[in-house]
């Protein structure tokens, strides 16, 4: 274990994907507590027992939490103060793809889902954050690499590009195009107070829900764009984000780090 980071993590959508490989990511490299948030209790309570299993010098907290709900956000961050003092590194990954039908066959309630939980779940979620870090000092003073806290927001590569024809999500890019945006204006509104907030925009990522799908003909003639030859693994992801709340990306606020490798750069 190296003591890259020193504090609290709080993430949400943590039970499994990216989320959890953040959690995992963010114990690996010093984090002395952890609370990760999802909607199934059971779930986050299995992912909880994993990773204490692997990091027993971690305390974990396992939250049930639906980032829909206000309440259910602010209670959240009530019990990681209330236990663990204060949320240093925050990670609002709860998300999901939603409908891929086209704008002229989409739904009414199916657009509202996607948003409730990409755009206003995040929303929410970073709002509550925000309020808590601004009552706490950084963890070192003394020193201008230490913030009051770290934000990321996770977009997407689609929060930057559209999709291509046979990957419609029309809901899907919009709001992962809205939490780049949003990340942009709330770390320039809050700089000064001492938060930094950035977003990070992965490509395709061998999440269990992908993998499944990789043998398609679409993934693969999307595999086939991807410079690299391949998707990303969990990890690589979940050490990215880590890079971001760290002192390692001290200067860098209200950027969208692009993850994808060299898919967009054509």
């Amino acid at each position: 274990m190296t003591s890259l980071l020193k504090g609290v993590g709080f993430i949400t959508g943590a039970a499994s994907g990216i989320g959890k490989a953040t959690a995992i990511s963010f114990a690996r490299h010093g984090a002395k507590a952890l609370a990760i948030g999802n909607v199934n209790a059971m779930a986050i309570e299995e992912a909880a027992s994993e990773i204490k299993k692997l990091f027993p010098d971690v305390e974990i907290l396992p939250l049930e939490l639906d980032v829909t709900k206000e309440q259910s956000i602010d209670d959240a961050v009530a019990k990681t103060t209330s236990r663990l003092g204060r949320i240093d590194y925050a990670v609002n990954n709860a998300g999901i793809g939603g409908s891929q039908a086209l704008s002229a066959d989409h739904k009414l309630a199916d657009w509202q889902k996607v948003m409730d939980i990409n755009l206003n779940g995040v929303w929410m979620s970073s709002r509550a954050q925000i309020r808590q870090m601004l009552k706490q000092e950084p963890l070192q003073p003394d020193s201008y690499r230490s913030p009051r806290g770290a934000i990321v927001n996770i977009a997407s590569m689609y929060g930057i590009v559209g999709t291509p024809t046979k990957v419609p999500a029309i809901a899907y890019v919009t709001s992962k195009h809205a939490v780049v945006g949003m990340t942009k204006a709330d770390a320039i509104a809050y700089a000064k107070q001492g938060i930094r907030m950035n977003a990070i925009c992965p490509g395709y990522v061998a999440t269990p829900l992908l993998k499944a799908s990789t043998a398609s003909d679409v993934m693969q003639k999307e595999i086939a764009k991807t410079p690299v030859g391949r998707i990303a693994e969990m990890e690589e992801i979940g050490d990215a984000i880590s890079f971001l709340v760290s002192p390692l990306s001290s200067y860098m606020n209200g950027a969208s780090l692009v993850a994808v490798g060299g898919y967009t750069v054509q």
